[in-house]
């Protein structure tokens, strides 16, 4: 794995229906933090809560001085680091301790950057993220069914909730692109500032 090497990672939301999934190439030493940043704009989260990345029994996240047995600094670590020293092919990320969203990734090829790319890239997205706070998949569920029945007794809380508009098939992928894109010209490396000659 050299350094110009990028992963393609397959995200998939588990526990819902219909399904939730983005397709990503990430640099390969992109840290974890930044890989949690990406994964929250390519899927449409808010990142209004705290997260976790697992490799095999290792956790990665926001580390609490008063939590000495939770998560390692996501930000002291690179996903290349975590694919060699656990030896995974696929990552668990944790979005939310209370709404326990789930998700699984997928290392699904290592290969060369295509030069004169920017990395993080959206490349495929499939079904819509849920709402926010809405209670983890079995709080979705119960949403979707009184979203879809307008005798359920809190379709119109609900669709009030998310402005009259919420298709769980449809994904704005011009949007979620545009999210990923972002970060990339954000994270974008800078060229080397010339040095100043001393007299």
């Amino acid at each position: 794995m050299i350094s110009s090497s990028i992963a393609r990672l397959k995200i998939t939301l588990d526990d819902v229906e219909p399904t939730v999934m983005r397709r990503i190439e990430v640099p390969l030493e992109i840290r974890l933090d930044r890989l949690h940043l990406t994964l929250q704009a390519a899927l449409g989260w808010t990142n209004s809560h705290l997260y976790e990345l697992h490799a095999r029994d290792v956790g990665w996240g926001v580390p609490d001085p008063h939590w000495p047995d939770g998560p390692l600094d996501a930000s002291k670590a690179r996903l290349i680091d975590v694919l060699e020293d656990t030896g995974a092919k696929t990552l668990k990320y944790l979005y939310d301790f209370g709404d326990g969203w789930e998700h699984t990734i997928k290392i699904e090829r290592i290969e060369d950057a295509v030069p004169d790319l920017l990395y993080p890239r959206l490349l495929d997205a499939k079904g819509q993220c849920p709402p926010e706070d809405v209670g983890g998949p079995p709080g979705y569920e119960f949403f979707l069914a009184a979203l879809a029945d307008p005798e359920h007794e809190q379709h119109a809380e609900m669709l009030e909730w998310v402005q009259g508009n919420f298709d769980p098939h449809q994904v704005d992928f011009a949007v979620r692109q545009s999210a990923v894109d972002e970060l990339a010209k954000r994270w974008k490396p800078r060229p080397p500032s010339p040095r100043t000659k001393t007299k």
